[in-house]
């Protein structure tokens, strides 16, 4: 059995057991009375901001592809960027911690050229800098939110720190740690870093009009700076895929006050990751890696 055909074996044994996954999620899920009370009550304005924020899912999706051809220089295309992206997105659903997102990117890499350290180094980089930017952003959210640290305690406080440290040690050493396998300096981390805020600030305009289409904002006002605390708070959070949905929502119900606010984490996770996962497939038709 040659390389192709070994990788194309794993390539598709990974995308069958994450949709196994996700048929199982969607027949255990157990609300979905509430699913559908919130949509029968919305009016054509909230429909109209659903639409909005699916449609925000492939530049959402494009964003990541944009960062991923930047920090694999050009060893890809953009189409072949978004190919990988999208196709991470089943990996990392099956995988702890998303462990499984860079190197099913590797996976579908096509040439003789060995690309494995190349990948995983950039892929650490991209991991650092996605939750950099996160971070940078919750924390200037919880300086103008006295309120939301007083709920969070001392202790959450006391993690941020390690963090933000852990964060900045990896900026400094990084450039000589990965210098081995990739080319990586200041200049690409902060390269990175801005088009990680540029995810981010989709994203929290995706959860926006969430929130306004089911209602959350009537229960409860939404300051701006709680949208990049959400996901502070989701991503500075020990968890695995597998229960994420449940996570964001717990996370959207503390933050937000409404049990609204919850559905409104769960339905974000099926656009943001379902859709994609789904989208794959079509996206694989075209796709002449393995041929």
């Amino acid at each position: 059995m040659d390389r192709k055909a070994l990788l194309h074996i794993v390539e598709w044994s990974v995308a069958v057991v994450a949709y196994a996954y996700l048929v199982w999620q969607l027949a255990t899920y157990d609300d979905y009375a509430s699913l559908a009370e919130s949509f029968r009550t919305m009016g054509w304005q909230q429909w109209t901001a659903v639409v909005a924020c699916v449609a925000l899912m492939p530049v959402n999706m494009a964003i990541e592809a944009w960062k991923w051809q930047t920090l694999m220089s050009d060893e890809l295309t953009f189409r072949e960027a978004q190919q990988q992206v999208y196709y991470s997105k089943l990996a990392g659903l099956v995988t702890p911690w998303r462990l499984g997102e860079y190197p099913s990117r590797g996976l579908m890499m096509s040439g003789e050229k060995d690309l494995w350290p190349k990948v995983l180094s950039m892929g650490a980089v991209g991991s650092a800098t996605m939750t950099a930017a996160i971070v940078l952003a919750g924390v200037i959210g919880l300086v103008f939110s006295p309120e939301i640290r007083a709920m969070l305690g001392d202790s959450y406080l006391y993690a941020l720190v390690v963090v933000i440290i852990v964060l900045g040690a990896l900026y400094l050493l990084m450039p000589k740690m990965l210098r081995k396998w990739a080319e990586v300096n200041q200049s690409l981390l902060f390269r990175t870093t801005a088009q990680s805020l540029v995810r981010l600030l989709c994203w929290c305009v995706q959860l926006a009009l969430i929130l306004y289409a089911i209602g959350a904002n009537d229960q409860l006002p939404i300051t701006i700076y709680q949208l990049p605390i959400y996901y502070l708070l989701v991503t500075v959070t020990p968890n695995i895929p597998i229960v994420e949905a449940g996570v964001r929502g717990a996370w959207a119900m503390f933050l937000f006050g409404s049990v609204n606010a919850a559905l409104a984490g769960v339905i974000l996770w099926v656009i943001n990751t379902l859709l994609p996962c789904l989208s794959w497939i079509f996206l694989k038709k075209n796709d002449k890696t393995f041929a």
